[in-house]
């Protein structure tokens, strides 16, 4: 069974091009949605935050505080740093016990969907990598159209700290064009064609 990524900068519309793939049957694991449940799950994670980033990491009812530790970790390259060092090896155990419950079902191929999969390494134990590329005005009116507490300069300085364009575009094996000048549709089913027939 081949471990497909699937990445792109914010607003480039990966979680769409993913939703595709589920559409068809592909399983997805959702990195995102994952770490947020591994960080409120996993206790020797949670010991390791704690540890860390303090007792308050976890409020009275053993809830994570996302704000805090936001404040805590996001303004700090360094603290940053330590809390990806944690959270990412435990996701990636995840993905392996994700991954062995879909080969028992036999699909020809699973997608990964992470935004920073090659920030975090986590393409290294995959077979292939799509990214999916849209420019960034583009990117930042969907941005703007779909958070509305978020302002342009924000969405420039969350695609500052992410992977450049060009650097992600030459290190995956393919691109889906989400540019509004080509279709996704059927880019995303010659993709699957190729790996069910292949």
């Amino acid at each position: 069974m081949r471990k497909i990524g699937i990445t792109g900068g914010i607003g480039s519309g990966k979680s769409v091009v993913s939703r595709l793939f589920a559409i068809l049957g592909v399983p997805v694991y959702d990195s995102d949605t994952r770490a947020k449940w591994v960080m409120a799950n996993d206790l020797v994670l949670r010991e390791q935050l704690q540890a860390a980033f303090g007792a308050e990491t976890y409020d009275a009812a053993g809830q994570l505080d996302r704000p805090y530790l936001a404040r805590v970790a996001f303004g700090d390259p360094a603290r940053l740093a330590q809390l990806n060092g944690l959270v990412h090896p435990r996701v990636g155990e995840d993905f392996a016990t994700w991954t062995a419950a879909q080969a028992a079902a036999s699909h020809a191929y699973v997608l990964k969907e992470a935004a920073l999969l090659f920030e975090s390494g986590a393409y290294k134990g995959l077979d292939k990598v799509i990214t999916v590329f849209a420019p960034p005005e583009v990117r930042t009116a969907r941005v703007l159209a779909r958070d509305a507490h978020r302002t342009a300069a924000d969405v420039a300085r969350i695609i500052g700290q992410q992977l450049p364009e060009d650097e992600r575009l030459t290190r995956a094996d393919y691109v889906v064009y989400n540019d509004d000048s080509q279709l996704v549709i059927p880019q995303v089913l010659a993709l699957h064609q190729q790996w069910v027939n292949g």
